[in-house]
């Protein structure tokens, strides 16, 4: 992949914000052929149309992309507002192909291009996702053992959830798939800090929690964010979350998940998650601070193994973050420009993130072609 151009813009009339964009990005040749566009959930239905204007007016033959809360670009952000993202990259045919949707397994990937994964062997897939696929954790996981790494995002918007991947969809989940050769750098951030250990899940029913390490979970809760909250619980909506640690991880990782419920009289504790006896869980809370340590952690570590400025790439965000976590005046992405370079980069703001065979939240999940 190589000539990576991009352009963004606001702009309530997304035939407007297209003509910006193109031109901001010049005369297109025959050698772009894959593409990325992101919209401002504003304009999830149109979408469709917005990618045959594209096709029409670039001839660039081949896009994918999704609709967010906020769209990204290189040191902007566009949260909640009518605005789109674009990025195009020339490449050689042989270098891509696009994910057919989706639903329930991996087999419409190999039955479209099984001779293609034999000659070019990929490694990495860019994925948008429907948030309301049941299936979704599963799929994610099956195409990671098909593939190696799935990096992308869930849609987030309120009139729709399409997804591109030459043609509009919706549920399950779909995208772009690059061959072995391609040169890929991956790195993922946490939006949340522990705040107690890593403890024991004892007894629970599918999402409810009813003992940690024995004890009852709430008393267990209330001792791990401390006295301050623990006098009222009400203040620890969006504020604390559980986390469940992702087994074998050498980095300490671990997925957020909501805090769906508490019952004071029975000590319990629900969670956006199907758990079961024996895993493990910690509590953890949203912190600027750590946040930006640890986005500055993954762009020094990505930084090096990108040993050079990045031709492009893609970041996904978590609606929570951005302006709700760093800061307003684009903080975040300034952030990762500072850091990386001044390289083409788009992205939107999603309803959750993907990255290697896992869903996360809260998280942000940078994606550098090299």
């Amino acid at each position: 992949m190589h000539d990576i151009r991009y352009a963004h813009v606001a702009d309530s009339d997304w035939r407007a914000g297209i003509a910006h964009c193109l031109n901001a990005m010049g005369p297109l040749g025959p050698e772009h052929r894959l593409g990325f566009i992101y919209v401002a959930d504003r304009f999830a239905g149109e979408l469709d149309d917005i990618a045959t204007v594209l096709k029409e007016v670039t001839g660039v033959r081949d896009w994918v992309g999704t609709a967010g809360i906020g769209v990204l670009a290189t040191g902007h952000e566009y949260y909640d507002e009518p605005a789109l993202a674009m990025m195009v990259a020339a490449c050689d045919p042989d270098e891509y192909r696009l994910l057919p949707r989706l639903e329930h397994d991996t087999r419409p990937i190999k039955q479209a291009h099984q001779r293609w994964m034999e000659h070019r062997h990929p490694t990495v897939a860019l994925v948008h996702a429907d948030p309301r696929a049941t299936a979704l954790p599963a799929l994610v996981s099956a195409l990671a053992e098909d593939l190696g790494f799935v990096v992308g995002g869930l849609t987030a918007s309120r009139s729709g959830f399409p997804q591109l991947a030459g043609k509009v969809t919706e549920g399950g989940l779909s995208g772009v798939m690059f061959a072995g050769d391609v040169a890929v750098a991956t790195g993922l951030t946490q939006g949340c800090s522990p705040i107690g250990p890593i403890r024991r899940i004892t007894e629970c029913a599918d999402n409810v929690i009813e003992t940690i390490d024995g004890r009852p979970a709430l008393d267990v809760f209330k001792e791990d964010i401390g006295e301050l909250l623990a006098r009222d619980l009400r203040r620890v909506a969006g504020y604390i979350h559980a986390a469940l640690p992702v087994p074998g991880s050498d980095t300490g990782d671990y997925m957020v998940r909501n805090l769906t419920g508490i019952d004071p009289k029975r000590g319990l504790v629900a969670i956006g998650a199907t758990v079961a006896v024996g895993d493990p869980i910690l509590f953890v809370r949203r912190d600027q601070s750590a946040a930006e340590q640890d986005l500055d952690r993954m762009l020094k570590q990505i930084k090096q193994r990108a040993k050079a400025t990045p031709k492009g790439g893609i970041y996904v965000s978590c609606v929570a973050r951005g302006p709700n976590l760093f800061g307003k005046d684009s903080q975040e992405l300034k952030r990762i420009r500072d850091a990386v370079g001044d390289f083409p980069l788009v992205g939107f703001f999603a309803n959750g993130e993907i990255s290697h065979n896992r869903l996360y939240g809260y998280t942000g999940v940078l994606t550098l072609f090299v």
